[in-house]
């Protein structure tokens, strides 16, 4: 699952975390890795996160100890982790966002950013990491080539004994340095789905939205009409209907363009695996990953052997049975889950 563990790479990097006041780092070997990190800060990707234990350090204080002892105009990756339910003193999504984008200039060099980086251990859904709009990130970082954000598309806390919403926002008219934009939650909802997709992304390369139940097939029309030209791999991750969205793919002019098409962690059928069976564009594809799915042990096999055999790169791992009810009383339709739900 995404949010099993820490990533241990980002942006091509090897991940190195930044102790909070409650973590000392010993001298070894945790504390010789921090010193060689220290000496050379952008060849590593910079994670910062608080203990949940933590309630005296907030995260504007972690940012600027951060800032005063790693040479951070040479950071090129950074990931902001669990830093905003550490504590009831801790910053709001909002706040956290905020102090970033006061000290930006502090990261002239930073090209990736993962906003989020929040995982089971620590909330154990994603859809209860609360988010934000993220949009002023873009505009005070517009050097960054790539953009990840993990967390619920809307959500209600009580903080400083009110309750307040937030909710996850893009409005980025135009970026042209973003190659990779990813954004991993349980429903994508589909003013973001649509703010994205109209956004000038001229340079996009890669695309990854987590769509569970929220955007329909008309909200992907200017994606799958081709709106990034740059467009290698796209996927279409957590789909609530993934059968539907292959019908929509198999004659979208995005789909001729692509490299690699990701549409993991969906409900895929028979009835979608046939359509991809018969449609030329997919078995084009370099790489096609199908892994959680509900097709039938014979379909998957005839699939993986056809598309095997047109030289694509398949995975259809983690078959899925669907959920059917045991109930004399009342009939129950079957069920099919995405990866990630509430």
């Amino acid at each position: 699952m995404t949010n099993r563990s820490y990533m241990t790479e980002f942006a091509g990097l090897e991940v190195i975390d930044f102790p909070s006041a409650s973590r000392p780092v010993g001298e070894r070997p945790a504390g010789d890795r921090l010193a060689a990190a220290k000496a050379d800060p952008g060849a590593f990707a910079w994670r910062l996160r608080l203990e949940a234990w933590d309630g005296e350090e907030r995260f504007g204080d972690h940012l600027a100890r951060f800032i005063g002892e790693v040479g951070t105009p040479a950071v090129t990756a950074l990931i902001i982790g669990d830093c905003w339910n550490a504590g009831t003193g801790n910053d709001t999504p909002d706040g956290v966002r905020d102090l970033l984008v006061a000290r930006a200039a502090s990261f002239p060099a930073l090209r990736a950013l993962f906003f989020g980086e929040v995982v089971a251990r620590e909330t154990r859904l994603i859809s209860w990491i609360p988010q934000t709009d993220v949009s002023a990130l873009l505009a005070a970082f517009p050097q960054l080539a790539e953009f990840a954000v993990r967390g619920a598309d809307t959500m209600t806390l009580k903080t400083g004994g009110e309750r307040t919403t937030f909710r996850l926002a893009w409005n980025v008219p135009r970026h042209a340095g973003l190659r990779r934009l990813t954004f991993q939650t349980h429903r994508l909802d589909p003013q973001v789905v649509r703010g994205v997709l109209g956004s000038a992304l001229p340079n996009l390369e890669r695309l990854e939205l987590f769509l569970g139940d929220g955007a329909a097939p008309e909200d992907l029309a200017p994606l799958l009409a081709g709106a990034f030209p740059a467009l290698s791999h796209l996927g279409l991750r957590n789909e609530q209907d993934t059968d539907a969205l292959i019908a929509a793919l198999s004659g979208a002019p995005v789909t001729a363009g692509l490299a690699s098409l990701d549409l993991s962690l969906g409900t895929l059928t028979d009835k979608g695996a046939q359509m991809i069976l018969d449609s030329p564009v997919f078995h084009g594809l370099g790489r096609l990953d199908l892994h959680h799915h509900y097709m039938s042990e014979e379909m998957t096999g005839r699939l993986h052997a056809r598309l095997t055999a047109s030289g694509v790169h398949l995975d259809v791992g983690d078959r899925r049975e669907v959920e059917t009810w045991d109930d004399d009383e009342e009939w129950e339709p079957e069920e099919l889950h995405p990866a990630v739900t509430e």
